[in-house]
């Protein structure tokens, strides 16, 4: 419907309450086709992220002379990011309006917690103004929850972002990571990445947001292929039970480590690390199970956190001990697999953590990907993962504390 002043408004209960009328298969398609409605849009799409990050797949089209969209086939188009303006509203998280074929065109990102899940496509006849473009924003907003809650139901949108087939270790090691990559609370902000191995390794990062602290892990699976992936799969499920039942860090390492001597051979173990961060201080419960130690940015300097590496898990039937120290307002912590530290000769980490260091964490890790891609022309041994957290304090936000980010910034 239209308001007095001319702006076309968006009706999300309107936007909401067709989706729930339709199949989880059809609710974002049916939440496009309204919102092209209201706005008396040209065309309306979803372009979703792909799980390689360097491209967006346009999952679904609608236009004005349409009944139905055309997203039959999930993934009609796929759009290289590298240099485009998809890219700039991905990862500025800012809309961009433009003209386009005489008329304009609006991008704007579908993001949900700090996850940039994809875009929002819109052309329209007429140059937007500002009350529209709120509503559009809105718009984003509800589309993201609805993609959030249709994919609980459905394969499509999975199938959709996947650019190559998977192979059954991939699918299991996929299933291991958390469903949402990237999240913005308050007084951190947090991503992860992994780039798998062509022959995929056991590497996994998980995450969860607790009343009182954040809890997150990073493991390397020895092996490779069904081998490693099963055997990551015995570490992270132990993790989260006991993590379920408040366990710390140091319980839940020990929880693993008995359920691998238990279960797995030998001659198998994993490395990781596990931290618990209290909200409402910094301080970091950390427990380090034989993995490369994890870089600190403070004040414009990196530098790795000395920390005793104890054992990998499934070596010997000992406890693991909680080391202990305190994030500052500005920090950034970094966590990697050996994946990187293999070809530290080439693969320059602080110089990496200087170069972007007021970047977003999300923005961080798909960097570091990146490189490590460039470096092996594609060809990975082993796999990359990493986790990249900020803390801000404990009533922090990102924007609040951008002054020092550029300090570290121009202090390197």
């Amino acid at each position: 419907m239209t308001s007095p002043a001319g702006s076309q408004r968006v009706d999300i209960r309107r936007l909401l309450e067709a989706v729930e009328g339709s199949p989880p298969i059809d609710s974002v398609a049916v939440l496009g086709a309204e919102l092209r409605k209201m706005v008396d849009a040209r065309h309306v799409s979803l372009l979703i992220a792909n799980l390689s990050g360097k491209a967006v797949e346009r999952l679904w089209h609608v236009t004005a002379d349409q009944s139905e969209t055309d997203g039959g086939t999930e993934r009609a188009e796929t759009l290289p990011l590298p240099g485009s303006m998809y890219e700039r509203v991905l990862f500025s998280q800012e809309l961009e309006v433009v003209p386009q074929n005489g008329g304009w065109l609006v991008l704007l990102p579908v993001t949900e917690r700090g996850d940039a899940i994809g875009l929002l496509e819109l052309s329209l006849p007429s140059e937007p103004d500002p009350e529209t473009v709120g509503y559009l924003v809105s718009a984003g907003h509800a589309l993201a929850y609805v993609l959030i809650a249709s994919r609980r139901h459905t394969d499509v949108y999975e199938w959709g972002q996947r650019d190559r087939p998977f192979s059954l270790s991939a699918e299991i090691q996929r299933r291991l990571l958390p469903s949402s990559y990237t999240i913005e609370g308050g007084p951190f902000t947090l991503a992860g990445w992994l780039e798998p191995a062509n022959n995929v390794g056991g590497d996994t990062f998980d995450y969860s947001l607790e009343r009182e602290y954040l809890y997150a892990s990073i493991t390397d699976a020895m092996g490779h292929a069904e081998e490693a992936a099963l055997l990551a799969t015995l570490t992270v499920g132990s993790f989260r039970n006991s993590r379920r039942q408040l366990a710390t860090p140091a319980e839940q390492a020990n929880d693993a480590n008995r359920a691998l001597l238990a279960m797995a051979r030998a001659d198998q173990f994993v490395t990781g690390q596990l931290i618990r961060i209290r909200l409402a201080d910094g301080v970091v419960d950390f427990v380090n199970a034989g993995h490369p130690p994890p870089y600190l940015v403070r004040d414009g300097q990196t530098a790795a956190v000395s920390l005793t590496p104890g054992v990998p898990l499934g070596i010997a039937d000992s406890a693991y001990d909680t080391q202990e120290f305190r994030l500052e307002p500005g920090d950034r912590l970094l966590l990697v697999t050996d994946g990187f530290l293999e070809r530290n000769a080439v693969v320059d980490l602080p110089k990496i953590l200087a170069d972007t260091a007021e970047r977003h964490p999300r923005q961080v890790v798909r960097e570091l990907a990146g490189t490590i891609l460039q470096i092996t022309g594609g060809d990975l041994r082993d796999d990359a993962t990493v986790l990249c957290i900020d803390w801000y304090g404990p009533f922090g936000e990102r924007n609040a504390i951008g002054g020092a980010s550029r300090a570290r910034a121009t202090e390197t």
